[in-house]
């Protein structure tokens, strides 16, 4: 089913994208080209911030889905206020808890000795948030790789595998801060990299250029009795209860 959160697919495209695209793979093959483009000058602009904010993440997204999207740079409050997004079982935030959530990955990620020990967590509250109707796991890479870089490491994506990646961050954004994603990262963690070498870093990430597969669903309105229920019954997952 073609993930269409604005109702409009059949006469503006996938999203809304400029090109007013339908075809998914080629959606996919410009934004990896917008993303390409603009991923040092989104490291330059962030290495220049000494206190990494909301607002900040928002811009990186701008800076990297520009040339695609007219909305890159807004979240799903402002997009998209009234929809629940999941994907591949996954339950995404609700908007009105976006902000929290990436605000705790942020508060988190800045204390260097959390950030060294926990970078899991820290991916999967940012994750969880899920900010954006697309281009999430590469705008949240970027912020989580200066994260990473300013605490005195970095995460080896190159030697990563996607599949085993996302299913240990499914099970973090299940159960928050109990370890499953940092132990999957630690094996892949060293020394810190240069501003200016991150982006090529970020690039070797096996599956960055996304799959046709790979999208979003709209699960209904955040009114709607069934979807009410479904977040209580992941905050009471994510909570432990």
């Amino acid at each position: 089913m073609t993930f269409d959160p604005f109702g409009d697919f059949k006469t503006l495209g996938y999203l809304r994208n400029f090109e007013k695209e339908k075809n998914l793979d080629i959606v996919r093959r410009l934004e990896h080209a917008s993303f390409a483009t603009g991923l040092d000058e989104a490291f330059a602009q962030l290495a220049k911030i000494k206190s990494l904010q909301y607002d900040h993440v928002l811009a990186t997204h701008r800076v990297l889905f520009d040339a695609v999207y007219p909305w890159a740079g807004q979240d799903r409050p402002q997009t998209a206020p009234d929809v629940a997004v999941s994907k591949g079982g996954v339950l995404f935030a609700h908007p009105n808890e976006i902000r929290p959530a990436v605000d705790y990955a942020l508060k988190h990620g800045q204390d260097k000795e959390f950030m060294a020990a926990k970078p899991g967590e820290v991916m999967g509250y940012l994750a969880y948030g899920h900010p954006f109707l697309d281009g999430n796991g590469r705008t949240i890479m970027v912020i989580h790789s200066v994260l990473a870089q300013r605490a005195g490491f970095s995460i080896d994506w190159a030697k990563t595998d996607k599949t085993d990646y996302l299913r240990a961050l499914t099970k973090e954004l299940d159960a928050p801060g109990k370890g499953i994603l940092d132990s999957y990262l630690k094996p892949f963690m060293g020394g810190a990299i240069a501003y200016e070498k991150l982006g090529a870093s970020v690039m070797q990430t096996p599956g960055l250029d996304g799959r046709s597969d790979d999208t979003n669903t709209v699960l209904g309105k955040t009114n709607e009795p069934d979807v009410k229920a479904r977040y209580e019954q992941q905050k009471m997952k994510r909570s432990g209860g």
